[in-house]
């Protein structure tokens, strides 16, 4: 084959085709619409925004907006496509969903050396390069033939994901550091519960509002162990108190005693800037989530950066999978973008398709692969994905806690994210993408 391949024109596949064909190098993608839909789909077109026509906020001193202007510096489509697009809506980024995605599919089928090709994969090519960039829905064959090449494990059918809050969020004088009967040190992060103020929660908990399922995202069995905490809640008084919070094994040093329950906290990356509920996967609307889970002492005013999920998500074991390129270890010939890898978010997919497309040059080229900092916004989550210390992998979407922390410290957020993104913007200004 002469060329590179991507499956899936999403935005990650229409990100990562448009990046090889602009390096002069020709692409074969490969869609299965029209012929095919998945559940979610509704249009023939690319690049579908099949949930909120909104790309979040578009200020550059917020992570959403960040990740957008990186993505402009490296000549991303979509949003070239968003600019032409645009419907009025404050301080996010929207678009005419319709008008959004017929521009980019005539961009990318007018191309000269884009060939679409609409057909199903069903199996991973065995020779040349591919962007596999699939979606959140992969399923059947082509999932069965990835979970052959890496293993069983490796490729999640249903994202039960519990919330991650940033540590500098937490209440130190509520919450406490320590382990479980003091074994493995501090690692977690206890927020301690009296009994009234449990039977607060765990009553404000039941009452709360559930978002509602797709019949596509309904899960045929939910394992124990992913049972949404309201769910639990639900079954007695003291359910959850003798589940994921339970006392057992901690002293909260404000009292001396054990608490009546206790939230831990297990830290979601190397640098523990982010913190997840441990066992508190849930499927309440986000606001409720924000309402009763502020409700934990020493969370009242915590800065959710991913809520929990309960939904059909396919997405790797990218930590374990993938290089920082994007590449397959088992076989780099193979590089994954989109919602596949385990980011989160329209903007978030493109961006990772932008980048595989990139390094799919450069390997095709036999140069050096493109890997950004890490104090980008691109570059953090693409290390936070890939990232061999982070064991329990959460989709994740574009945050400022996922950034390394300023060499100054800087108590202001407002002012400290408009640091983050000018440390990010400074060094996109002395590249030449």
């Amino acid at each position: 084959m002469n060329g590179i391949r991507v499956i899936g024109a999403g935005l990650a596949g229409c990100e990562a085709a448009w990046q090889i064909a602009s390096a002069g190098i020709n692409v074969t993608l490969y869609e299965m619409k029209p012929h095919k839909k998945s559940p979610a789909h509704k249009s023939d077109d690319f690049a579908e925004l099949v949930c909120s026509n909104s790309l979040k906020a578009d200020r550059v001193d917020s992570a959403a907006g960040l990740l957008k202007e990186e993505m402009r510096r490296m000549g991303s489509l979509c949003l070239e496509s968003a600019a032409l697009c645009r419907v009025a809506a404050g301080g996010a980024l929207a678009v005419d969903r319709e008008l959004f995605s017929d521009y980019i599919t005539k961009k990318i089928k007018q191309h000269p050396l884009i060939e679409v090709v609409a057909q199903t994969v069903e199996q991973l090519p065995d020779n040349g390069l591919t962007v596999v960039a699939t979606g959140p829905l992969t399923d059947g064959a082509l999932a069965k033939a990835i979970t052959d090449l890496t293993g069983e494990e490796n490729l999640s059918f249903f994202d039960a994901a519990a919330p991650i809050v940033t540590r500098d969020s937490i209440d130190f004088s509520k919450a406490f550091f320590a382990s479980r009967y003091d074994k493995g040190g501090d690692d977690y992060i206890n927020c301690p519960m009296d009994k009234e103020a449990y039977e607060r929660f765990q009553k404000a908990l039941v009452s709360a509002e559930p978002a509602p399922l797709h019949d596509f995202d309904k899960p045929v069995n939910v394992y124990e162990g992913c049972m949404p905490i309201e769910i639990l809640a639900s079954r007695g008084k003291d359910a959850i108190r003798f589940g994921p919070m339970k006392p057992v094994g901690l002293v909260d040093p404000a009292t001396g005693h054990r608490p009546w329950a206790a939230v831990q906290l297990r830290s979601e990356n190397e640098q523990a800037t982010l913190f997840n509920l441990v066992g508190f996967q849930t499927n309440l609307k986000f606001g409720e989530q924000k309402r009763v889970f502020s409700m934990i002492p020493g969370l009242q005013n915590a800065e959710f950066v991913r809520y929990g999920v309960m939904h059909r998500n396919s997405f790797l074991n990218s930590t374990k999978l993938l290089h920082i390129d994007l590449s397959l270890k088992a076989d780099d010939r193979l590089l994954f973008a989109g919602q596949l890898t385990g980011v989160e978010g329209y903007m978030e997919s493109a961006a990772s398709g932008i980048v595989a497309g990139r390094n799919a040059v450069a390997k095709y080229k036999g140069e050096k692969p493109l890997v950004l900092p890490g104090f980008t916004m691109i570059g953090a989550l693409l290390h936070y994905i890939t990232d061999p210390t982070v064991t329990h992998l959460q989709p994740m979407g574009a945050n400022f806690g996922v950034l390394p922390p300023l060499e100054t410290p800087i108590r202001d957020k407002k002012q400290r994210y408009a640091a983050l993104s000018k440390r990010s913007l400074d060094w996109f200004e002395k590249q030449s993408f």
